[in-house]
């Protein structure tokens, strides 16, 4: 039962293995390479059949329509809280808000928590661990208020609206917790 949890996790083991059993099977094993030629070819690479290299363009197309999609939101979020245009504890204006709520907060993987007994408004203030980060808070109808991440929103927006493709572009775009996206001009 360990052997093929071994084999997926950790792919060091895994050459060893296959070197294991090549030998176990009477077959030499090719001459080792210095680790800095890692980046050569090995022959043990899978090639790409005609029909993958077709499917890989409408990827980028989709990927482009992904980016084309969440662009909006993004620049309203990063706008919110990355400019002058709201001091720390100011609730968001109501289109701001209805964006917000809409585009956002109802992907959070647990919204229905962070709503609790009932949304009173949005506001942009400092993280209390975190004094250097502005973020956004959900404040409920009894006064209290609880933080969410636009990022969670929108990587649960992405797996919902392209389960094909959404684990792929939020491994390329939402690296270390920073969304790599460019900003695009808006079209007149």
């Amino acid at each position: 039962m360990a052997a093929p949890l071994l084999r997926k996790g950790i792919p060091l083991l895994r050459l060893r293995l296959q070197r294991y059993n090549l030998l176990a099977a009477g077959i030499p094993p090719s001459p080792r390479r210095p680790w800095c030629a890692a980046a050569e070819s090995t022959g043990l690479e899978e090639e790409v059949s005609s029909a993958e290299k077709s499917s890989a363009v409408p990827s980028k197309d989709k990927e482009e329509e992904i980016l084309r999609d969440i662009q909006p939101i993004i620049s309203l979020a990063r706008e919110i809280l990355h400019s002058n245009r709201y001091k720390d504890g100011e609730g968001l204006t109501v289109a701001d808000e209805e964006a917000v709520v809409d585009m956002l907060l109802r992907y959070h993987p647990h919204s229905e928590d962070k709503i609790g007994c009932g949304l009173d408004s949005i506001m942009v203030d400092r993280h209390p661990q975190f004094r250097w980060t502005r973020c956004l808070f959900v404040v409920r109808t009894n006064g209290g208020w609880i933080d969410f991440s636009y990022h969670k929103c929108l990587r649960a927006y992405i797996r919902d609206k392209y389960p094909s493709l959404a684990e792929r572009f939020i491994g390329e775009h939402f690296r270390h917790r920073r969304l790599h996206v460019k900003s695009w001009p808006q079209d007149a």
